[in-house]
């Protein structure tokens, strides 16, 4: 009488085998998926992310009406310029690239400023050219897995902090007594952060955060849910574990948050009041978790991005006064 029933058994056994082969295939499947979409680099721009924006039609047309100022200080700065390539090695081996721009006068204050998320050199342009009219040198960098640097996998931060403190010494290789400070947007924001924790050179004297996120299980967590109405477990936690193997770091470890705890050097946060992306609220643990002097603008009818274009002569006056006060010497 045992037998049959032992039969049964085995073959609702071999039933869940298959069962849990079959959900662990798709999700691995799904981890590859959303690996290849979020962390792949892609040059051509379809990398489109970013939801609806929550900007009134006013905000918007006073952002792009400043907008076209900014461009216009840009191209003057751009034209004045003595710009030169540089380029550097990764600890992994991969070939990055940058833009320097030299003031017309003998500085040694100087500018390193990081881009955002399937972004470039280019877009931090805007925001170096207020630095370069007011006499400081600027590098900008293209990210690893952006614009002319090697790399397949997008680091979003984390990879790219280790890029940061390597550029800082292509900086201090020119110019042994400079000045630095690190200004990034977005993911760029996310990566000043994240360098904040590392041991930084004394040359590093502040840090101009704009709108970045916590970490980035956090960013991907809302973003599961805003683009595909999905819950973080268990898509993410496969997807984090499928990165590990593929691009070499977890959502969770990299933190700017934690990074932050353990900063140095004073660190300005900025924020738009409207930003539906890198969630307005992420900004307030990480001003509260900075351990240095530090300072918070949220600018109001600003989304994603646009505080700069929002306000400049608020964004610009809240900046220079913070370094001037607190990290530059007289």
């Amino acid at each position: 009488m045992r037998k049959p029933k032992m039969k049964l058994w085995k073959k609702l056994a071999l039933a869940a085998g298959i069962i849990v082969i079959i959900l662990a295939a798709a999700l691995i499947f799904i981890g590859n998926y959303f690996v290849n979409f979020a962390l792949v680099r892609a040059d051509t721009g379809e990398k489109d992310v970013a939801p609806t924006s929550v900007v009134t039609a006013e905000d918007q047309a006073e952002i792009d009406r400043n907008w076209q100022d900014i461009t216009q200080r840009r191209d003057q700065w751009l034209a004045q310029s003595r710009q030169e390539d540089a380029a550097i090695t990764s600890a992994d081996g991969l070939g990055l690239r940058a833009a320097a721009f030299y003031a017309p006068e003998d500085t040694h204050r100087w500018l390193l400023a990081i881009h955002g998320y399937n972004s470039n050199k280019e877009s931090m342009w805007h925001i170096a050219s207020a630095y370069g009219l007011a006499g400081w040198n600027v590098l900008t960098p293209d990210m690893r897995a952006h614009g002319e640097s090697e790399g397949t996998y997008i680091g979003m931060g984390w990879l790219d902090r280790q890029d940061v403190l390597l550029w800082l010494d292509y900086i201090i290789s020119l110019d042994p007594e400079a000045e630095i400070v690190l200004h990034g947007v977005s993911m760029g924001a996310a990566t000043v952060m994240m360098t904040a924790g590392e041991d930084l050179p004394e040359n590093v004297k502040g840090i101009v955060e704009d709108c970045g996120y916590t970490s980035v299980w956090d960013i991907f967590a809302d973003e599961l849910s805003a683009l595909y109405r999905l819950p973080s477990f268990p898509i993410l936690n496969v997807t984090e574990q499928v990165a590990r193997v593929r691009a070499g770091y977890g959502f969770r470890e990299a933190s700017a948050l934690e990074q932050v705890k353990k900063a140095r050097v004073p660190i300005l946060f900025i924020h738009g009041s409207e930003d539906n992306f890198v969630h307005t609220e992420m900004v307030y643990p990480l001003y509260d978790a900075c351990p240095t002097a530090k300072d918070l603008l949220v600018v109001e009818g600003a989304g994603h991005g646009q505080a700069y274009s929002k306000d400049p002569e608020l964004y610009l006056e809240t900046v220079f006064a913070f370094l001037e006060e607190n990290c530059l010497a007289p």
